[in-house]
């Protein structure tokens, strides 16, 4: 029953492992390996006025015609009006102690956002570029208005004068836009950054100056490509796409199939939340003041680019007034800590899926022990170890019921040679020993099964962790997010991997003794290509389970001995 039990386990992990591959396969855009269903077929959105949906409304594309909505969204407008007095479209650059900006008069929309604390993933001597427009990529930050002939991000705007450079001693820098009056209507944008800050402020001044009371709607809004971030590895299972947050329905990630078919279920309308655009390791999200009525929007723009945003009625301005909203743009990496002061829900844009309720304290652990050891690998094998001395009394029920089975090993292998030719005795008599030597065949499984859900939130711990990118450890590891270079990690746990299996007692099934054998040599093949801190918890884990595992054999008096492999 011993190797029926190992048997299970390993049967349970490869079939884990064979669906995570499928999804690693499906999110990138290539056909299922395992599990092939027939391709979606879907036509692309040309840009330009396209069919609305019954009750729903549009807001102007990315390239300012208005586009029916895909999902839900506000009351259709007509086309984009001339600016009544042109400006010359220009370009602003802002740098500040995080970012490198680039706003663009047009609009007044930040069409470029260089992170300086982050290097690029594939060019080290480079900054990570989240926002960015260019032929190779569109992901841009916009706001407008609508319900009339209004200012929107299409709108040439005058840029006002002023510094363009965060200096020492200064706590915030701000870029201000004013658009010509439009449909009696004038949109005044004033960007600030503030150091050391990832969330941006947007005050939004709309001032009447025609003659009569007017009623627009602001909205905001993240426009972004379809494809997957340049450089990101094909064996990172992680979600790329818009995200809505509310209260009502908590975080929905929309998948961009589903915008494309319009399989978009989230709410017309809410008090509080946000929405967001997220990707590996980043995510940018428009953040308004609870208790402002916004309406998310979720929507397909042009062939290839897609919108999530919300709108927000300013309600009746009388001939002369000025209504003034706030609203904050994020743009930055998904640290936990600094993203749940931000607004409610906002950490969950780093997604741990199901997990979450595991998740999250593991993460907190791990940011404890970095604030004392000040290294992320040494805290990864920190708290590995505090993992294992707090379910050491689990592993000891297991290891001890295998060193049992270890124990009784020949006996049970002189029956099955004696009794091969009679199965149902030979079952029987199984049963009779495993009663005598009061062993319990299964006993080493539960305690191991209970167990995999903490170690699985581990993996999606470090797997989302932005932390860990470009995060050295020892030596040559320079990057625990990044696959180990000279894959000197990846030997080691395939070594101990294979010397697990040694420790274990062999099945006296000669075929299953060789799967046993071969399973870890199969898997192990994936940790070549997993990032370096996947590894290293991996491998802290098989060491120190090895440790205990020889302790308690020693204690029980079955000297730990190597049943190396067999195939003839």
């Amino acid at each position: 029953m011993n190797d029926i039990r190992r048997t299970i386990l390993w049967v349970i992990f490869g079939f884990s492992m064979v669906l995570l591959w499928d999804k690693w396969q499906l999110h990138n855009g290539n056909k299922a390996t395992f599990f092939p269903s027939a391709p979606a077929v879907t036509e692309p959105v040309a840009t330009g006025a396209a069919p609305s949906t019954a009750g729903a409304a549009s807001v102007p594309s990315a390239s300012g015609a208005p586009v029916g909505a895909v999902a839900q969204g506000p009351a259709a407008v007509p086309g984009q009006p001339v600016s009544a007095a042109p400006v010359a479209r220009e370009r602003v650059e802002v740098k500040t102690d995080l970012y490198r900006l680039t706003f663009d008069s047009e609009g007044g929309s930040l069409i470029h956002a260089e992170l300086l604390k982050h290097a690029d993933m594939t060019d080290k001597s480079r900054n990570f570029l989240l926002l960015d427009e260019s032929a190779q990529r569109v992901y841009v930050a916009q706001t407008g208005l609508v319900g009339g002939t209004f200012p929107t991000h299409k709108t040439v705007m005058a840029v006002v004068p002023g510094p363009r450079e965060l200096k020492d001693g200064q706590d915030e820098i701000s870029v201000r836009f004013e658009s010509p009056d439009q449909g009696g209507v004038k949109l005044v944008k004033t960007w600030t950054i503030k150091r050391g800050a990832y969330d941006i402020a947007v005050k939004h001044e709309v001032v009447n100056t025609g003659a009569a009371a007017v009623s627009p709607q602001l909205y905001l809004q993240l426009v972004r490509d379809g494809n997957k971030p340049p450089g990101e590895s094909s064996f990172y299972s992680t979600f790329t796409g818009p995200a809505v947050y509310t209260e009502a329905k908590k975080y929905q990630k929309v998948e961009f199939k589903d915008v494309e078919s319009g399989k978009v279920d989230i709410p017309k309308d809410s008090p509080n939340g946000y929405v967001a655009m997220v990707q590996h390791y980043f995510a940018t999200a428009w953040l308004l003041a609870d208790g402002v009525h916004r309406e998310p929007f979720v929507r397909k723009v042009d062939n290839n680019l897609y919108s999530v945003g919300m709108l927000t009625p300013l309600g009746a301005i009388e001939p002369g007034a000025t209504k003034t909203v706030d609203a904050r743009l994020f743009a930055g990496p998904q640290v936990e800590t600094m993203m749940e002061k931000l607004t409610p829900g906002l950490e969950l844009v780093k997604d741990y899926g199901w997990l979450t309720i595991l998740s999250k304290p593991l993460y907190w652990l791990l940011d404890q022990l970095h604030k004392i050891l000040g290294n992320w690998g040494w805290s990864i094998v920190g708290l590995v170890m505090l993992l294992k001395i707090m379910f050491y009394w689990l592993n000891a029920k297991a290891y001890a019921s295998m060193a049992k089975m270890k124990a009784i090993n020949p006996k049970i292998t002189e029956m099955r040679e004696r009794l091969k030719d009679k199965p149902q005795q030979m079952q029987q008599e199984m049963m009779r020993i495993y009663r005598e030597e009061k062993v319990n065949p299964m006993g080493g499984c539960f305690p191991i099964v209970i167990q995999i859900p903490v170690f699985i939130a581990l993996y999606w711990v470090l797997l989302s962790s932005v932390e860990m990118r470009n995060a050295p450890w020892i030596g040559w590891i320079h990057d625990l997010s990044a696959p180990d270079p000279f894959f000197i990690l990846p030997l080691l746990m395939t070594a101990s991997s294979l010397l697990q299996t040694a420790l274990n007692p062999a099945p006296p099934d000669p075929t299953q003794a060789k799967m046993m054998w071969f399973m870890p040599l199969i898997f192990s093949v994936m940790f070549f290509f997993f990032p370096a801190g996947l590894v290293l918890y991996w491998l802290t884990n098989n060491l120190l389970s090895i440790a205990q595992q020889w302790l308690i054999n020693t204690r029980m008096g079955v000297p730990p001995q190597f049943n190396l492999p067999k195939f003839k």
